[in-house]
């Protein structure tokens, strides 16, 4: 008996760019992140990744190349693709003036999420955050607010979630259990995560697959736990910086104003 045909990629980039100017700040990227697979995306300040994650999430229009949820492009199927993802990041911050119980029913109305009352108070639970169900999101520690963050990306059980430096101010313990919880949700449930971080303990701990970024091209990719020692790094650390200072020193700077200017232009189109 012939062996089912795999499973569609959860989410698809074919040959993806981003140009500002004359120069791209996202240069031909391709991948596929699988359902059940977290999938990290690594890089210096300016390398691309919050580009790419945007043009996934549709902030941004791509240059070039073809972007893919669910098998449905996002091109044409905008809203269909979008329902079936989710994200937190830092730079993205909730409403500071709702409370966090606020902040979660609205965006769980707009998700349409089923049952939204039970769905908070059990986010609550699992984020540590049902002391301040009542607390105004802007009054919040750095942390309380990055784990509102993942709440909120958690509401629709996303089968595409995106997550920038989703452990950032987190303390170790918490952060521990957070990447449990993710990693518990990505292979139960078959859902995909891209998963953006400098902390390269995590990306090795969580990630099963990892893509070197620098000036917007994919410069390595592979298993995070033997792609140091297959290129004669001791460590993910220590490739990171070797990838990190592959040609970007003289333009290093440029690079991150353009990720800046990506951005800026984001914001422009998604208030159009």
């Amino acid at each position: 008996m012939a062996s089912p045909p795999p499973p569609a990629p959860v989410l698809l980039v074919e040959r993806l760019t981003k140009s500002y100017g004359a120069r791209p700040a996202v240069y031909d990227v391709s991948f596929q992140v699988s359902p059940g697979e977290i999938v990290g995306l690594v890089g210096p300040n300016g390398a691309g990744k919050t580009t790419i994650i945007n043009m996934v999430l549709g902030v941004l229009k791509p240059t070039a190349g073809r972007i893919a949820i669910e098998g449905a492009p996002l091109a044409e199927n905008r809203s269909r693709a979008l329902s079936a993802t989710n994200f937190a990041a830092v730079y993205a911050p909730l409403p500071g003036n709702l409370t966090v119980e606020q902040n979660l029913r609205i965006f769980g109305m707009i998700y349409g999420v089923p049952d939204l009352s039970r769905r908070i108070d059990q986010l609550l639970e699992d984020y540590e955050l049902a002391r301040f169900r009542k607390t105004k999101s802007g009054v919040l520690s750095s942390g309380e607010q990055t784990r509102v963050a993942l709440a909120k990306a958690m509401l629709n059980s996303p089968r595409l979630l995106l997550l920038d430096e989703p452990t950032a101010s987190i303390d170790p313990a918490s952060a521990r259990d957070i990447r449990a919880r993710i990693e518990a949700f990505a292979r139960a449930g078959d859902h995909g995560v891209l998963w953006t971080s400098h902390n390269m303990y995590e990306v090795e701990a969580v990630c099963d697959r990892i893509l070197f970024l620098s000036r917007g091209r994919i410069l390595l990719q592979g298993d995070p736990r033997t792609l140091p020692q297959a290129h004669g790094a001791r460590n993910l650390e220590e490739l990171f910086v070797e990838v990190a200072h592959e040609g970007v020193e003289d333009e290093g700077l440029a690079d991150e104003d353009r990720e800046q200017a990506g951005l800026e232009a984001g914001r422009r189109e998604d208030r159009r």
